[in-house]
């Protein structure tokens, strides 16, 4: 049983971990063991709890990205009516991008549901997840510092959707096999989204920028393969705290794309490593 307490503080946990890249399936699972709270992060009840606080989160940036979503839907439908991808129609190829990205976390996340799922019952390999995700937040910004000293990134650091649209159909790929990271507990989505997107030579701005718009067909697509779970589970007595979580996520959520939005205009993902090595290696000892 989830009060509505729990309610609040996992759904704003959420809302704010999904966006900023430290993980918050990872935080969902970790919050409860050391607050002592008793629930069963395995019943349909708890999950559930989490289609809805994600589907919120997406929801939330679908509004804040709707304009963008109206050219990128558009540019889509114009490319399939001419049967073709135009290399001057930025919003047709950052949408079939983004598509392209969404591929390799949608097969990984069908394949292996079940193996993935067993870890949220394992919140020390949870804690050992969020210090890899320290290591990767972190060698993203090595490598991002060597690729400014072989003038391989951006030449600024300005969000520009031309950019993003520049980058070929094999990086695509390669940012969604970074992205399918996150299916582990404790990986953030959005850190290695963005360390894929470095690694193909985006800047900061534009590695979120990709990071946030791709969240969102993700996010969708996961929350409708588990629409069955939503029909055969028991949420007469949960109904109340599982709506006011995900108020509060969309709330969170609201704030912290906002936040980043601004943030990686001229800042790193360095305090966001160090945060997760400290939150890894505490949460090891405790537990």
């Amino acid at each position: 049983m989830i009060t509505y307490l729990q309610a609040i503080i996992l759904g704003l946990s959420q809302g704010v971990t999904e966006l900023f890249p430290i993980s918050s399936l990872g935080h969902s699972v970790l919050l409860p063991y050391l607050l002592g709270w008793h629930l069963s992060q395995s019943s349909n009840i708890f999950l559930v709890f989490l289609i809805f606080t994600h589907l919120a989160t997406a929801l939330v940036l679908f509004g804040f990205f709707l304009k963008d979503w109206k050219l990128i839907i558009t540019g889509i439908f114009r490319s399939i009516k001419i049967r073709a991808i135009r290399k001057d129609d930025t919003y047709a190829l950052l949408g079939w991008r983004i598509i392209v990205a969404t591929i390799p976390v949608g097969i990984f996340g069908i394949l292996f549901e079940e193996k993935f799922k067993q870890l949220f019952s394992a919140p020390k390999i949870i804690s050992g997840f969020l210090i890899l995700n320290a290591g990767i937040l972190y060698f993203s910004e090595v490598l991002k510092n060597r690729q400014k000293k072989l003038q391989v990134s951006s030449a600024d650091n300005t969000a520009s959707d031309e950019e993003i649209a520049k980058i070929s159909w094999w990086q695509s790929i390669k940012i969604g096999l970074a992205e399918s990271l996150a299916l582990f507990p404790g990986i953030s989505r959005t850190g290695s989204t963005i360390g894929g997107g470095i690694l193909t030579g985006l800047n900061h701005e534009n590695s979120a920028r990709f990071s946030f718009l791709l969240a969102t067909p993700v996010i969708f697509a996961a929350a409708v393969l588990k629409l069955p779970d939503l029909i055969s589970a028991d949420l007469a007595s949960q109904t109340g705290p599982i709506i006011v979580g995900a108020i509060a996520s969309g709330i969170g959520a609201f704030f912290s794309v906002k936040f980043l939005t601004k943030y990686f205009e001229n800042k790193t993902l360095r305090p966001f490593a160090v945060y997760c090595l400290l939150v890894g290696v505490i949460t090891l000892i405790l537990l």
